[in-house]
């Protein structure tokens, strides 16, 4: 389903060229693109940008990681298409100042992936030798393709979640948007 979106095998058969430790294409290009799919839209329909997470430790530098989005601007300058690329290794130098809430480092680009606002929003294609696919998927497909949008309160903010439910929505009104979990405390009555 996903090698309907033309621009997103591009964006995969490019970034392979890039030799990038643990990349990934992820996050909204993959799933915006099966609920396309999906609803009869054309497969691009709605996707800003597509994202590219590789993860060096190595060098938590912006010089390096601006290196690396330098040659990816020039691998990608042909593309009708947003490409952004970042480095994991890197977001919890930032992340605190952009969402209000701490990030403790990555270990790898499968934990930032893993860490995204809504489940459905976990997954990760990459192309590998002789160019077949690895897909991560740590929440399995079937919100993905069942168009269920499920909250993830493991690191971002109950109004990052909302804001991202209530644009897609917005494109996709066939979506089912599960509410965020509520804090509720429980006590324990005392059995007799």
């Amino acid at each position: 389903m996903l090698s309907r979106n033309s621009v997103l095998t591009e964006v995969l058969e490019r970034t392979a060229t890039l030799d990038l430790p643990g990349w990934y294409v992820t996050a909204g290009c993959l799933f915006q693109t099966v609920w396309n799919v999906v609803t009869d839209r054309p497969p691009t329909s709605g996707i800003k940008d597509y994202d590219v997470f590789y993860f060096d430790a190595d060098d938590l530098s912006r010089e390096a990681e601006d290196d690396v989005i330098g040659a990816g601007r020039e691998v990608f300058a042909d593309l009708p298409a947003e490409v952004e690329i970042r480095n994991e290794a890197r977001v919890h130098l930032w992340y605190e100042d952009k969402f209000g809430v701490t990030c403790p480092p990555y270990e790898s680009t499968e934990a930032a992936i893993d860490s995204f606002a809504a489940t459905t929003c976990c997954l990760g294609v990459r192309l590998e030798a002789g160019g077949r696919w690895r897909v991560y998927a740590p929440h399995g497909l079937s919100d993905v393709f069942n168009l269920v949008v499920r909250p993830n309160p493991v690191l971002a903010p109950r109004s990052v979640y909302e804001t991202k439910a209530a644009r897609w929505r917005g494109q996709w009104p066939e979506l089912t948007v599960l509410d965020w979990p509520s804090a509720r405390v429980t006590t324990a009555s005392s059995g007799g």
